[in-house]
């Protein structure tokens, strides 16, 4: 249910703002790599969940493409 809600939200917003979410969760992603290199990372999970959620954005992105 809360995919559901992300991927609602982000049909809702503009190409613009998803290509500025899509900027965001990629910095996110490679702090998140960095911490973990580093090994400062608690919560490997969340490496994962970011991945799919840029992913998702990425998906979004080309359903309005080609729309």
């Amino acid at each position: 249910m809360k995919t559901n809600k992300f991927v609602e939200d982000l049909r809702a917003k503009s190409n613009v703002e998803l290509e500025q979410e899509l900027v965001a969760a990629k910095k996110e992603l490679f702090n998140l790599r960095f911490q973990n290199a580093t090994n400062q990372l608690e919560n490997t999970s969340r490496i994962k969940e970011v991945r799919k959620n840029i992913a998702r954005i990425q998906t979004v992105i080309t359903e309005k493409a080609n729309a």
